[in-house]
Order: structure tokens, then sequence, then C-alpha cells
């Protein structure tokens, strides 16, 4: 099975209508996984044959919105969703804060893992500054594996990280802070907050752990990227921990 991870930011007028089309179209590809639909855009994780997620992505790049969207693959030996899902909501994922939108603010500053695994290497930026790797997902996840040295908040949910962040400000002001999440969209998120809130010194990483492991490897990660599927979590190496079928 070829899996996907992907995300898109771009104004949608009528995302009922786009989650209607987008279901029927994975489902005639029979493709398992979540199609999540908003106002400020999509969030995809899914999965199925190789030509069928294939002709799903081609289909979708042929709208001028999502021509330039970007995927994360992994393979697994077993289907690891149990049914196709598709919901249109609020946000692509929950934060219910002002000014953590791409549409309105343009995208959060960032850092290409191969730059940041040149950082964590030297154990500063290229400005001379320590680095601050900023966890934005919640215990469960990074129960599984984080960054070495990681700050992690006690969190159970997306929309908690402003007031768990809130007596750590301080102590990350003179370093260059790097938000980070599974694949992108939390820590994006959560940059723009942050940066709006007057934390000048945040980047995102770009892509995500999925993105930094395609790139760079395991390379000052300890563990395994959690994934809300059959695979419960991913190593460095983009295998399952668990590749049984769902």
């Amino acid at each position: 099975m070829l899996n996907i991870a992907a995300y898109h930011f771009v104004s949608i007028d009528q995302p009922d209508d786009l989650a209607k089309v987008l279901h029927e179209r994975a489902d005639a590809a029979g493709l398992r996984g979540t199609i999540l639909v908003a106002g400020e855009g999509i969030n995809l994780f899914l999965a199925g044959e190789d030509d069928a997620i294939h002709g799903f992505l081609d289909a979708l790049r042929e709208d001028a919105r999502f021509a330039d969207l970007l995927v994360k693959f992994s393979h697994s030996r077993a289907q690891p969703f149990g049914r196709l899902k598709t919901k249109v909501k609020p946000e692509i994922i929950s934060f219910r804060r002002d000014n953590a939108s791409p549409l309105s603010d343009g995208r959060a500053p960032m850092v290409e893992p191969h730059t940041l695994a040149r950082w964590l290497d030297q154990g500063f930026d290229d400005a001379g500054k320590p680095v601050v790797m900023l966890d934005t997902r919640n215990r469960e996840e990074f129960g599984y594996g984080t960054f070495t040295g990681a700050l992690t908040l006690p969190i159970d949910n997306f929309t908690d990280l402003p007031q768990a962040l809130q007596p750590h400000r301080d102590a990350l002001r003179d370093a260059t802070v790097v938000s980070f999440c599974t694949g992108g969209i939390r820590c994006e998120k959560a940059a723009l907050w942050m940066q709006a809130d007057g934390m000048r010194n945040v980047l995102q990483l770009d892509g995500g752990i999925l993105g930094y492991f395609e790139q760079v490897g395991g390379r000052h990660y300890d563990g395994r990227c959690f994934v809300f599927d059959g695979r419960v979590a991913l190593d460095p190496q983009l295998q399952p921990l668990v590749d049984d079928a769902a």
C-alpha cells in the first residue's frame, strides 16, 4: 500500500462541494483514510494501490488551487485504514486562535530539513544562536519519539499549546525556536501564532517530522513518529511499527 500525508492552505469557497467530489473520487479509486476540508484548505491521510493514489493526486492537481500540493509518501504491507472518512471542519486542524492562518498572514518562516540537521550537528544556527526544538504535538504522540532534547509540552489537544507554552517563553527569548509536528500543519499554525504574539524568533520545520525523515533520516531524532492510523508509528526509514491489515 502507498500511504500519503498532504495538506495545502488555500481559500475554498464551497468546502462541502469539494468534500463530496474528493470523497467520490477516492472511493471510486478504492482508497481509505481521512479527507478533511475547510475554508482554509485540505488535509489528506490516504492509502491505496500506487496507481490509484497517483491517479487521485493527478486529478487533484488539475485544480489550479492544488497544483503545488506537496505530498509525503511511505509504504506499508497492509491497508492501515479501516474505511474512507471525509469531514468538513472549521479548520483543517483545530487551533481556535487568531493570526494563525497562512491565508491572511502568509506562510510562517521555515527551515529546511538539511539546514536544520546541520544546525543540530553544530549546536547553533547560522547566526550563532542556540536552537530549541519545540514539539507542538500532544503527549501521546511524543511518547513514541521526538527530537533529542526537544521542548515537549504536557498537552492532550493542540488548542492547549498557548497556555502550556507560556511558562517557557522567557527562557526561549535568546534562542532560535523551531516548531515541529508530524507533517507540518500544527507547527505552521503555532509558528504564525507565536510570531503574531511577539515571538519573532520562531521558524517552522518545513514538512514536519515526516519530511525530515524523507530527506535526512533519523539524525538527532529519538524513536518513532506517531501517526493516526493502524501503523501506529513510523521509524526514520518510514517503516511502520505495526503492519497488519486494518
